[in-house]
């Protein structure tokens, strides 16, 4: 083999080629910087896909959540369920009329009272009559001179209104003093 023929496995140190450890640390930093680089490429796609996860376990609580929200509200009305459903098996007792009479309405009273307290327990109140007339929760469906009652009192009430909280829910049907 001639000096001139160059080894195809032959390395840089071989053809008398010297390396300065200057270029040698460049090289070496870059190697590190390249795997740094790696490093951090994983670790980004790591918490990316975390945070893709948790924003679809989040959405997924968060419909979960509305369509139960009304579990507790709907298991405080069984109670009431279960009076009517009582009211509707005394009607085949066999009591006198006046005293099946007497009882039934016993129960209804009771069984408005339980439903009432259950609706203010969730936050539903009945609108006052008393106030003065607020078209914000008054629908005046009618207007009376009254004698009794001042200017924009409310006189009568057709059908009570009610608020969920501080929002309406129904305005209540009034008659108004002119």
């Amino acid at each position: 083999m001639s000096d001139e023929t160059i080894n195809e496995e032959s390395t840089p140190q071989d053809e008398g080629i010297e390396i300065s450890e200057e270029v040698v640390e460049e090289l070496t930093e870059i190697e590190q910087l390249r795997k740094e680089n790696a490093e951090l490429k994983d670790k980004y796609a790591r918490v990316h896909a975390d945070f893709d996860n948790i924003k679809k376990r989040l959405e997924r609580e968060k419909y979960q959540a509305l369509e139960y929200a009304n579990e507790k509200f709907a298991r405080d009305l069984i109670p009431v369920i279960d009076s009517l459903s009582m009211a509707l098996t005394a009607t085949k007792s066999e009591l006198e009329p006046e005293e099946l009479l007497q009882k039934l309405e016993e129960g209804i009273e009771l069984t408005m009272k339980q439903f009432v307290t259950t609706l203010e327990k969730h936050g539903v109140t009945a609108v006052s009559h008393d106030e003065e007339f607020d078209p914000n929760i008054h629908n005046a469906v009618q207007k009376v001179d009254s004698d009794e009652h001042e200017s924009g009192q409310i006189v009568q009430t057709f059908q009570t209104g009610y608020r969920y909280k501080d929002r309406p829910l129904r305005d209540a049907m009034v008659v108004v003093a002119n």
